[in-house]
């Protein structure tokens, strides 16, 4: 459940409304068609990123990706998110009007893995970029790094190929740890001197930033000490 939903329990009228409409949408059959093509559509790029993770560790002697995880979002949340905007509660309205239902969240070790990830992947046929958003060049104001696409991908039904919407996130580890922790102050705004702990979280952003380039720096010098004929430009 979103910080948002949890604020919107401040207004039990509301959040009602809210609670109602995700149990109405879950009994459309047409609900369940559309999340199983989500569901389909966040294999496709897994696949995609498990080849070329392959790839990489046999052609040049490295794995970029340390791990990959997804996630739906909940019907709470997709209505929250529709309601919010003002927009129909339909399958139909899902499908046009939001990005982020499912959602791929790639880990690297190292920034210059992020981008090579990412190049290769749009490089695919098959992959349409609907949207880029690098907030590793341009962290949020938080100091959130991560880079976001949003990509398009064919799913091949029975009668049909469709092309489906998914989030990608692409971050390092230190990017991700942070994360995590700022994600628990987010939700819990009820913590002592939030205040403090969001400007302490902000500089530690900008030292894990730091530490993740120095680490690259290190790294690169090691890789090419060991596998020189590996070593990607």
């Amino acid at each position: 459940m979103t910080a948002k939903i949890e604020e919107k329990k401040k207004n039990p009228e509301e959040y009602r409304v809210i609670e109602a409409a995700a149990l109405q949408i879950q009994e459309v059959e047409e609900f369940h068609h559309l999340m199983m093509k989500y569901r389909c559509a966040i294999k496709e790029v897994q696949t995609k990123l498990e080849v070329l993770n392959e790839d990489f560790s046999v052609r040049h002697k490295k794995n970029p990706i340390e791990a990959i995880s997804s996630r739906i979002k909940t019907p709470i949340s997709i209505v929250e998110k529709l309601h919010r905007n003002k927009w129909p509660v339909t399958p139909q309205s899902i499908y046009e009007n939001l990005h982020d239902v499912a959602g791929v969240r790639v880990i690297c070790s190292f920034v210059e893995d992020i981008y090579q990830i990412a190049e290769v992947l749009l490089k695919q046929d098959d992959i349409r970029l609907i949207r880029k958003k690098d907030y590793i060049e341009h962290p949020k104001g938080n100091g959130y790094r991560s880079l976001h696409l949003i990509v398009e991908i064919p799913i091949f039904l029975a009668d049909k190929t469709e092309y489906m919407q998914v989030e990608v996130q692409i971050r390092t580890i230190a990017m991700n740890f942070w994360a995590s922790l700022e994600h628990k102050v987010r939700y819990k705004r009820d913590i002592p001197n939030v205040n403090d702990v969001e400007n302490r979280l902000k500089r530690c952003a900008e030292e894990s930033a730091r530490l993740d380039l120095e680490m690259q720096s290190i790294n690169r010098e090691i890789e090419h000490a060991i596998h020189p004929e590996y070593i990607i430009e």
